[in-house]
């Protein structure tokens, strides 16, 4: 094995991830899996994410799909059991589970709130709790890694509710890498800019296009598979054995951008 392959490979490891089965999350798994990991998606829909895992057996790896639901903690505990029982251990973890929506302020519901918040901020949570429990317990450590965004940090229009969930997502990461640094576990947070998916197509006009371009040095949107370089590195014990509490940014230079 050449060093390089050895600094960032994740055999032997296990992979859940939350929200696998969309654009963004589809990616990061082909990646885990590409550099070693077992990969467990875990989704409401058990059909989302098929491609991805026929992708992941086509090349040699290994992966599974088990139902879960993020805002229902039952579920998530029972995920959770099933991938320990199935392959001994967990040692990795993403949660790339997200919804948005680009309703004015004024006229934002608690209904859409609730749901925003249940998925994006509370999911968080719950996983982190559930799965973070289960590292504790087998002493193994191990690394979670959030996706979060450049809009919990730079007030975006038309993303209000999602802007104020990754912001809360950024302090859990922040929070749980202090307090389980003890137990060897890792926590982290990819910040990607703008990265067309499912989730956002709807409010990419060109106009909006066009302003984003404009504040983005690289001046283009990225593409999923550039995701893939963080959340192996920030997998990996080795290539980041020493990053915890931060929050990477995958953004084409956007936060860097003033005037």
């Amino acid at each position: 094995m050449s060093y390089i392959e050895d600094l960032f490979s994740l055999k032997g490891k296990t992979a859940a991830i939350f929200g696998g089965c969309g654009v963004l999350g589809g990616e990061m798994a082909i990646a885990l899996a590409g550099s070693g990991a077992k990969v467990a998606f875990f989704d409401r829909n058990k059909e989302g994410g098929r491609k991805c895992k026929e992708k992941i057996e086509r090349a040699g790896g290994e992966a599974t799909i088990i139902y879960a639901d993020v805002m229902k903690k039952e579920t998530v505990e029972n995920a959770c059991d099933e991938i320990r029982s199935m392959w001994g251990r967990i040692d990795i973890l993403v949660n790339a589970a997200g919804i948005n929506s680009a309703t004015p302020f004024l006229e934002i519901d608690n209904d859409e709130w609730e749901e925003i918040m249940a998925v994006n901020l509370k999911g968080v949570f719950v996983a982190c709790q559930v799965f973070g429990k289960a590292m504790i317990e087998d002493g193994n450590g191990g690394t979670i890694i959030n996706i979060s965004s450049v809009s919990s940090e730079i007030p975006l229009s038309k993303v209000f509710t999602y802007s104020i969930t990754k912001s809360g997502v950024n302090n859990l990461t922040k929070y749980l890498a202090r307090e389980w640094a003890e137990y060897g576990i890792r926590v982290n947070a990819i910040m990607p800019g703008f990265f067309p998916a499912n989730q956002n197509r709807k409010i990419l006009t060109e106009e909006r296009r066009k302003s984003i371009f404009n504040h983005t040095p690289m001046n283009r949107f990225g593409e999923p598979c550039e995701l893939a370089g963080a959340v192996v590195w920030l997998a990996s014990d080795k290539a980041s054995s020493f990053v915890t509490g931060a929050i990477i940014p995958v953004d084409g230079g956007f936060t860097a951008m003033t005037i």
